[in-house]
């Protein structure tokens, strides 16, 4: 009897073929490594000390007072220099400062000139120009009329009705012709029921006719 030849295990290209061992994936997912969160620090804004600098030199630009403004924006600019958001704006308005500056006239240095500044400054109740103008004029001039006339309507606006008469008289022994000038200026309306004021305005002028120029120095044009 024929013997029987059994085929080997594992050979063959049969598709009943032992089937091959197939990789099984691990059983968990490594967990992700949690990134700490980072938060940037809060910008510092400027200090209070900085901020009250830059705002009276604003305060100062808008009345116009750029002398002023001007500085106040050069000691910003000099003591905060870590203040990059207030030094740039402050660079620009000390550029408008100083071209406002030479856009505007000289100071009036003269006598005259600054008589008539003072003039102009009462007409235009800008009181304060007027008194420091003038009297500036009589620290070089004691004796100078207009000035002494200026500054008695000055005080008598204030209500410093001794002070107006006493320099009215002062300027009336200058120029006796003030008198005339005092008699009907508005400025001397709070004076009118002093008798001091009306024993100076009164009595008819007795002394010389002042000069032509001198007189046209008195009258403001009020």
């Amino acid at each position: 009897m024929a013997k029987q030849v059994r085929p080997k295990a594992g050979k063959g290209n049969s598709k009943a073929g032992v089937q091959r061992k197939q990789r099984i994936a691990p059983s968990f997912v490594a967990a992700e490594v949690a990134q700490p969160t980072f938060t940037p620090p809060p910008i510092p804004g400027p200090s209070a000390e900085a901020v009250a600098v830059y705002e009276a030199a604003m305060s100062d630009l808008q009345r116009h007072d750029f002398v002023r403004a001007s500085q106040q924006f050069g000691d910003l600019i000099a003591g905060f220099p870590l203040e990059r958001a207030l030094l740039d704006r402050a660079r620009v308005y000390v550029g408008i400062c100083e071209r406002e500056l030479r856009r505007q006239p000289l100071a009036p240095s003269t006598v005259e000139e600054r008589v008539t500044a003072a003039t102009a400054a009462l007409n235009n109740d800008d009181d304060a120009s007027a008194e420091a103008l003038a009297r500036g004029v009589l620290d070089d001039v004691p004796d100078h009329d207009l000035a002494l006339y200026l500054l008695a309507a000055v005080s008598a606006r204030r209500g410093e009705t001794d002070e107006a008469v006493a320099l009215l008289s002062r300027a009336a022994v200058v120029t006796p012709e003030v008198r005339a000038q005092a008699r009907h200026d508005a400025d001397f309306e709070s004076l009118r029921d002093l008798d001091a004021f009306r024993l100076l305005i009164d009595p008819p002028v007795q002394a010389t006719a002042a000069p032509a120029a001198s007189i046209r120095r008195v009258r403001r044009g009020r």
